[in-house]
C-alpha cells in the first residue's frame, strides 16, 4: 500500500494557498491510489518543539545513559523520522514568510537531523540515511523570488533534504500571490503543474 506524507506548514491552515494546492494534490493522489494511505503532519496545528539544549543533549546522550525526560525527547524525534521513512512520497506545503520558511517547519527539520540516524559523516563527506523518494515542494509566495538572491528558502530546503538522503525534489511555484496582476495566472499555472504530475502516474 502506497503512503503519501503531507507536511503542512501554513499559519493560515486550510485557507493558506500552499494548503489548498496540497489538498488538490492529495485528492487527485487518492483517486490514483484508491488503496493508498495519506498521513498529514501539520506542524502548525500540532506544533513541533524547537530545538534547544535539552533536546540536543538528549540526542547525543547514549541510550543507556538517558534520563526518562531525555528518552521522551528522543522517542518523539524517532516517531517523526519513522513517519518519514515509511512514506513512499512526500508533499511539503512551503509558504514564504519574511524571506524564509515557517519557523515551525524549521523546528520539524531540526527534529529530523540526527547524526547516525538520518545522516552520517564519511571520509567523502556527509551521507544521508533516509531512502530516497519523490518530494514535491509547493512553494507559495506573495512576491516573485524564484531564482533570485532573495530566494533562500528553496536552496535551504533542497540542501537539507539532500543532506538526509532525499534528492528527488521537485518545486512547484505559485508566486506573486499578493500582486493582483500575477495571482490568478500563477495559481492556474501551479494547479496545472500539480495535475501534470498526477496525470503521469
Amino acid at each position: 500500500m502506497a503512503t503519501l506524507l503531507h507536511i503542512s506548514s501554513s499559519i493560515f491552515g486550510s485557507e493558506g494557498q500552499s494548503s489548498q494546492l496540497a489538498d488538490r494534490y492529495l485528492q487527485q493522489w487518492k483517486n490514483s491510489h484508491p488503496d493508498g494511505k495519506v498521513v498529514v503532519r501539520d506542524v502548525i496545528a500540532d506544533a513541533v518543539p524547537h530545538l534547544d539544549g535539552a533536546r540536543a543533549g538528549a540526542f547525543f546522550t547514549p541510550e543507556e545513559n538517558r534520563s526518562a525526560e531525555q528518552q521522551a525527547y528522543v522517542d518523539y524525534s524517532d516517531s517523526l523520522i519513522a513517519e518519514l521513512r515509511q512514506a513512499d512520497e512526500v508533499v511539503i506545503g512551503l509558504p514564504l514568510y519574511n524571506f524564509s520558511i515557517p519557523s515551525q517547519l524549521k523546528a520539524y527539520f531540526d527534529q529530523l537531523a540526527r547524526a547516525g540516524v538520518t545522516f552520517k559523516y564519511t571520509e567523502n563527506g556527509p551521507v544521508g540515511l533516509i531512502e530516497n523518494k519523490p518530494v514535491h515542494l509547493l512553494a507559495t509566495r506573495g512576491g516573485i523570488y524564484k531564482d533570485s538572491e532573495a530566494d533562500t528558502s528553496i536552496p535551504f530546503v533542497k540542501q537539507f533534504l539532500g543532506f538526509i538522503g532525499l534528492s528527488d525534489v521537485r518545486v512547484i511555484y505559485a508566486e506573486g500571490l499578493s500582486m493582483e496582476d500575477h495571482k490568478d495566472a500563477s495559481l492556474s499555472q501551479a494547479r496545472a503543474e500539480v495535475d501534470s504530475i498526477l496525470s503521469a502516474i
